[in-house]
């Protein structure tokens, strides 16, 4: 296997010193108010500009945490997705405004939650959120609380939430969040952002089925029929189109598509990068799109993504296990799949000794028979150290190590004996 730096952490959580390192290159920039880039598996942080910044406007990509509701939900059995979903007066009356961008929906019908999902996340249609929101918490505020809760269990508490559809309140008239005025509007750090689409990404990928279509029929057979034409121009068919982008989300703070939340698959690892209110949007309204890719271009140069170790292999550093009252006094441990992490690219070459691999296992301290030949034993986590560091909550790969063989138990009169020994080496 390659070389890597290893350690071991122990119960004690005992770690050994890493050089800092950075990759983040200081003449690159991105033209908006905020912006970030990370590591979809391990949550790495691989670039951020201004990412802490809780004050900026999300708009449409509120809609992410209003799907991963909608997918929690179905999930958790509260909807199917072929439930029959009511359009309030309200949701419709929102198809009537020009501002706000939605879907012809017939008024007095009912639409499946599938078909809302689906226009929520290609056309954006802001109508879908609502009836959405409207379906699973009995009203849009209620909806809203369930979102803060959501954001808050994933440590997030910095968010400014008001709708299910990012629209801000001053486009909804009466049917504000209680509490709230007129000026108020959902804002989130770009790294909040980050934060809600890896574990989008990680509890529900499939949504990437809807995200990455171009087009997706809307109510097939019933009175709104229609074709939902995705916003998002990385997909093919559009002048800003980029191989391996199949998600996520654009907003629009002010006509002019301004925040978009990206995700693609390059170099054998999948990056989420986010750009809130593009600066100048009205000039192009393909900027962010372009900045995006340009900050795509800025972490697949700068980063990559390196064999760590394989399927049945072991660490030199930590290749076995003694173990107690076996047949055998120890046990080899093997890598249970093939393991891979994202790492700093140094002259052009994977800087795999940027790796500290750390075991939550003193590779002195005994384990008792019998062992299972397969048993997870150990668990490895590969992380690095750098200014970077990695989101919130998230602390690096994570990896087990398994006995290789059978270990059975000794007979009887060598276990008693054993715990003879160790008693008095204990206590004596």
């Amino acid at each position: 296997m390659k070389k890597i730096v290893i350690t071991f952490l122990s119960l004690l959580l005992l770690f050994s010193p890493l050089a800092t390192i950075n990759t983040q290159a200081e003449d690159f920039s991105v033209a908006a108010k905020s912006s970030i880039a990370v590591d979809a598996s391990s949550g790495k942080i691989l670039y951020s500009q201004n990412a802490t910044d809780s004050s900026t406007r999300i708009a449409s990509i509120t809609k992410l945490l209003t799907a991963y509701l909608v997918y929690k939900s179905v999930d958790e059995k509260k909807i199917a997705w072929d439930t029959k979903v009511p359009i309030s007066d309200y949701a419709y009356n929102l198809t009537m405004n020009s501002n706000a961008s939605n879907i012809p929906l017939a008024e007095g019908t009912e639409v499946t939650v599938k078909d809302l999902l689906n226009a929520l996340l290609l056309p954006s249609a802001n109508s879908a959120a609502i009836a959405l929101a409207e379906k699973i918490a009995g009203s849009e505020p209620k909806f809203v609380d369930m979102m803060m809760a959501q954001l808050k269990e994933w440590g997030i508490t910095d968010a400014e939430l008001y709708t299910s559809s990012g629209l801000p309140n001053s486009e909804l008239g009466e049917n504000i969040y209680p509490g709230s005025t007129e000026n108020d509007a959902n804002t989130m750090s770009a790294q909040d952002v980050a934060i809600m689409c890896t574990h989008l990404l990680k509890d529900y990928p499939e949504i990437l089925k809807i995200t990455k279509k171009t087009e997706l029929p809307f109510d097939k057979g019933g009175q709104s029929e229609t074709t939902l034409a995705n916003t998002n121009q990385m997909l093919p068919g559009f002048t800003t189109t980029r191989a391996g982008v199949d998600g996520l989300k654009t907003g629009s703070t002010s006509f002019y598509v301004d925040c978009f939340a990206a995700t693609t698959v390059q170099n054998g690892f999948r990056i989420i990068t986010v750009i809130l209110e593009a600066k100048d949007p009205s000039v192009d309204n393909s900027t962010p799109f372009t900045l995006t890719n340009d900050l795509m271009n800025q972490v697949y140069a700068s980063w990559t993504n390196a064999d760590i170790i394989s399927k049945d292999e072991q660490l030199s550093d930590f290749a076995r296990l003694p173990v107690r009252d076996g047949k055998k006094n120890s046990i080899d441990l093997i890598a249970k799949d093939n393991f891979s992490a994202v790492v700093p690219l140094k002259n052009g070459t994977a800087d795999i000794n940027a790796i500290e691999i750390t075991f939550d296992r003193d590779p002195k301290t005994n384990i008792e028979a019998p062992i299972k030949k397969g048993e997870e034993l150990v668990q490895a986590t590969a992380t690095q150290k750098d200014k970077l560091g990695y989101l919130p909550g998230f602390s690096g790969y994570h990896f087990p190590l398994t006995a290789k063989t059978d270990v059975e138990r000794a007979n009887v009169f060598v276990v008693m004996w054993n715990k003879f020994v160790r008693f008095v080496n204990e206590k004596l």
